[in-house]
């Protein structure tokens, strides 16, 4: 007799996550089509402020993109050509594109071993050997609050004050996360966000927003967004078009109040494979360092395998999915071969590159789901 065909488990869930919660989607959705304000509509005004309530700021501004939730800050901070932004390279490429779209040059350095953030170390070394002249040249830092758990914000801003350079947090996978309890978002001069479906709280399509306690700044954002003007054809500034569509804050609205629920689950989740995980006993399986400072929100269970690929595989087989967040590191990709990077160069954010694999943590994984992908990943690696 021959056995029953297990069901695939998707990396995320979101059609589970939809069903669970249609009646409130369907019903935000109607509200934005009843009143017809579909471009910077009261939905947008009052997600932004209660984004900015959960992140302890006092503004949050709305845009297109995570991307361009880093976008902005840079164009308002006058980043271009003949300057310099430090940020490292294991991370998703808006990070560095951002950077670079706008002429400026990234300035990659290492990671710490755990937990795969902007080392600080390599960050003061850097700093305190440039000239007075390449300090004026750097516009920003971006650290990376990566997979969701916090830089070491810190050691960070201490930086920022001494080195006078502001700091935009890349918080795109890091809602509610926190650092010696602040609030990603609300350490830097200001924090981006990204509501791209995959992330703690996900829109239906693309999404950003920006933090900050700067009232300059925000009103600036808040007129780069709509092509640098005040009001229509004026325009103060050279900005671009980024506005969160109304249906997307509506959507985002209706998840809000299941964010705390959902990132609970996620942080059960990663207890419950680190605990299982750990009991194995197996050295192959390096799990996900979580500091004790900081509150770690999962947006990625990132483990480290020395034969990932194979690894990899054998969870497809066995019907787990399972991503590699990220294979190449940014200093080493192709568009980046100009800046002169070599293999070796940054050597632990490579290593991270060639070990990392990401499952399943999303909210929605039941008991036996859970179950299913410790033993799958055991194997996997065995």
């Amino acid at each position: 007799m021959s056995q029953p065909t297990l069901s695939r488990i998707p990396l995320l869930n979101l059609a589970r996550q939809t069903a669970a919660i249609r009646p409130r989607l369907d019903a935000a959705v109607a509200r934005v089509l009843d009143h017809g304000h579909y471009i910077l509509g009261p939905e947008v005004v009052e997600l932004e402020k209660r984004v900015a309530a959960c992140c302890g700021t006092q503004f949050a501004v709305s845009c297109a993109s995570g991307t361009d939730a880093l976008l902005l800050p840079l164009m308002a901070y006058g980043a271009g050509p003949g300057h310099k932004v430090i940020t490292s390279p294991f991370t998703f490429f808006a990070t560095a594109g951002s950077i670079s779209r706008l002429g400026a040059e990234p300035v990659f350095l290492d990671i710490d071993p755990e937990p795969s953030n902007l080392d600080p170390d390599h960050l003061e070394r850097y700093l305190v050997a440039c000239t007075a002249e390449e300090i004026r040249q750097i516009k920003a830092i971006i650290p990376i609050h990566l997979f969701g758990q916090c830089a070491q914000m810190d050691r960070i801003m201490d930086l920022s004050v001494r080195f006078d350079i502001p700091v935009i947090e890349d918080a795109a996978q890091a809602i509610g996360a926190e650092w010696n309890h602040k609030r990603a978002g609300s350490m830097g001069h200001c924090g981006a966000f990204s509501f791209f479906p995959s992330k703690n709280l996900g829109g239906a399509g693309d999404g950003g927003i920006i933090t900050t306690n700067d009232t300059a700044l925000a009103d600036q954002l808040k007129l780069l967004r709509v092509h640098g003007g005040e009001r229509r054809y004026y325009h103060r500034f050279v900005g671009i078009n980024s506005r969160l569509d109304t249906l997307q804050a509506a959507l985002l609205l209706a998840k809000f109040d299941f964010l705390d629920e959902w990132t609970r689950k996620r942080i059960d989740n990663a207890v419950f494979y680190s605990e299982q995980l750990g009991a194995l006993g197996d050295a192959r399986i390096k799990l996900p360092s979580i500091d004790p400072r900081g509150r770690h929100v999962f947006n990625q269970y990132t483990v480290r395998v020395p034969n990932r690929d194979d690894v990899k595989s054998a969870l497809f087989e066995a019907g787990i999915a399972s991503e590699v967040y990220y294979p190449v590191p940014l200093h080493l990709q192709e568009c980046f071969a100009g800046l002169n990077y070599k293999v070796g160069d940054l050597p632990v954010s490579e290593a991270a590159a060639r070990e990392v694999l990401s499952i399943p943590v999303d909210p929605e994984l039941t008991a036996e789901e859970r179950i299913r992908i410790v033993s799958s990943l055991a194997a996997a690696v065995a």
